[in-house]
């Protein structure tokens, strides 16, 4: 079809890598903060993770987001810009026509479906390996115990197994979720990422469309880079706010290794997750959600348009 133009894709991957280098230290605290309970507030679990880890803590992972993440994105941005086209091109013959919002929102939602695909693997890799404050020997120390009848003190040597991280990296991470869990286990947490993802997206494209809308009142084609930025971070923090009950139990099920499962579906991990904290667990991070969506989407977006200015340039000519 010749509606359909690689140059989103190419710009959605770049714009993918600028966002994940910026956004990461903060998404790590986001996930320890909704995977964990032992840390009291945002600032605490900062604080920790720097003593105990230091600086690199926070870019714990990063490099399969890195990798992937920037696939993803090109693949998201790709399919929305594309999709808009496709219903342009059906439903007024023009497939240059300004999608109204109607087609945006199914546009988005639709986005919203296709990440899930390929998004829900890299998250649950990703989540793995920043929360690798959990430990072969921690786990197995665990298992012995019940084994031995709660007996107590379990020496080291009882447990024989060195004190080392569970996964060496992402591909042994794969590598062992495959091996224990099957294909499925990479998409453990799948239903909540649908959750969060459908309206996550559609709350993500239409406030920029119509905020960048609102910043450019001369009908320029192309909005001034402030206007993107302003536009952009403002999506991703409403995006992430709103999304931020769902991505708690998504969190939960994907940090939730089989070496010791605590939830058995989506509505456990809700049921479990109140009865043990209350209401205030679903909105657990939402605040770090809010400060890191600005700066991610508004870099996103920034080198998401700037590049398909430039790519298109050549079109042009």
């Amino acid at each position: 079809m010749s509606f359909i133009h690689l140059d989103d894709f190419i710009a959605g991957w770049i714009g993918g890598a600028s966002s994940v280098v910026v956004g990461h230290p903060l998404d790590t605290v986001k996930t320890r903060l909704q995977a964990g309970n032992s840390y009291r507030n945002t600032l605490h679990c900062v604080l920790t993770i720097y003593r105990k880890e230091t600086v690199t803590g926070f870019f714990k992972g990063m490099s399969f987001p890195l990798a992937s993440v920037t696939v993803y994105n090109s693949l998201v941005f790709g399919f929305f810009s594309n999709t808009q086209r496709v219903i342009s091109k059906y439903r007024y013959g023009n497939e240059l026509q300004p999608c109204g919002m109607l087609d945006l929102t199914v546009a988005s939602a639709l986005t919203g479906l296709m990440s899930v695909g390929l998004g829900a693997p890299v998250d649950l890799v990703k989540i793995r390996l920043q929360m690798q404050t959990q430990t072969v020997l921690a786990a197995n120390l665990q298992l012995a115990g019940s084994a031995a009848g709660g007996g107590g003190s379990i020496q080291l040597a009882a447990v024989g197994v060195a004190d080392r991280r569970l996964y060496r990296g992402p591909v042994h991470c794969v590598g062992s979720i495959l091996r224990s869990e099957g294909l499925p286990g990479l998409y453990r947490g799948a239903g909540a990422m649908v959750l969060r993802d459908v309206p996550g997206y559609t709350l993500y494209f239409i406030p920029y469309t119509v905020l960048c809308g609102l910043l450019s009142p001369d009908g320029r084609s192309s909005a001034h880079p402030a206007s993107i930025c302003l536009a952009g971070g403002l999506a991703g923090s409403i995006s992430w706010v709103t999304a931020t009950p769902a991505d708690v139990v998504k969190s939960r099920m994907q940090a939730d290794a089989q070496l010791h499962r605590k939830y058995t579906g989506i509505l456990h991990c809700i049921a479990q997750s109140y009865r043990t904290e209350g209401l205030k667990v679903f909105f657990r991070g939402a605040s770090v959600n809010a400060i890191r969506g600005f700066p991610m989407s508004a870099t996103m977006f920034l080198t998401y348009e700037l590049s398909l200015k430039f790519f298109r340039s050549f079109r042009r000519h």
